[in-house]
């Protein structure tokens, strides 16, 4: 008489849910030591080594993280530059842009690029400026940062685009219109009006806006 075989024990399905969460926190953790360091030093003056031991990580985990300083700095500015969970989507495929997009009223559509605009910076134009600083002695980081100007230049140029589904604008060269938002959109017009002028994120909107309203549309 052939035994009975005993149950095979039900295999738990693995579960990486804790693992991922313990991993977003670390990542976290070395992004918000970076951000108080590079505010602190400037990216020359903040190392791995001390971004490690700010985080409280090892040395090797921010290295299996980021692979290196650079890739540090760039992930700040994605992350200060959008809204929570939008940080890996292109920018013309966010929601808060496709609003403006989709805006038909043209002054409506200005406040609201405004909007979008002052709460992009309000994170980013610091970071935006240790990168200037640091592509004065950085190749890398010039090279970086030369790149994002010019796609920040063609993101505007879009805008503009939008602009004038909405009616005819004061200036018919769109490239000269982009230039001019641009110009006046830069993280350093914001840095020195909410520095040097004190302004809010909610003034700068306002300013931007009207100005922007002032000199684009007819």
């Amino acid at each position: 008489m052939s035994s009975l075989k005993k149950p095979s024990p039900l295999k738990r399905k693995y579960d990486s849910s804790r693992r991922q969460v313990q991993a977003e926190e670390t990542r976290r953790r070395i992004l918000d030591a970076a951000r108080t360091l590079f505010m602190e030093r400037g990216y020359a003056g903040a190392t791995i080594n001390e971004i490690a031991k700010e985080a409280g990580v090892g040395l090797k985990t921010v290295y299996a993280v980021f692979e290196n300083k650079r890739n540090v700095l760039i992930e700040l500015l994605n992350k200060s530059s959008s809204d929570r969970g939008e940080e890996h989507l292109p920018v013309l495929e966010r929601p808060s842009v496709k609003a403006v997009t989709q805006e038909r009223d043209p002054r409506r559509q200005m406040e609201m690029f405004a909007e979008v605009v002052a709460g992009n910076l309000e994170g980013a134009a610091f970071i935006s400026e240790i990168m200037n600083i640091a592509a004065k002695t950085e190749l890398d980081i010039r090279e970086l940062v030369e790149r994002l100007n010019k796609q920040r230049w063609q993101n505007m140029a879009f805008a503009v685009k939008q602009f004038t589904a909405n009616g005819p604008l004061r200036e018919k060269d769109e490239a000269s219109a982009t230039d001019t938002v641009w110009t006046l959109t830069s993280p350093e017009v914001f840095l020195l009006l909410t520095r040097e002028r004190g302004f809010s994120k909610k003034k700068y909107a306002e300013w931007l806006a009207d100005k922007l309203t002032r000199v684009i549309l007819p």
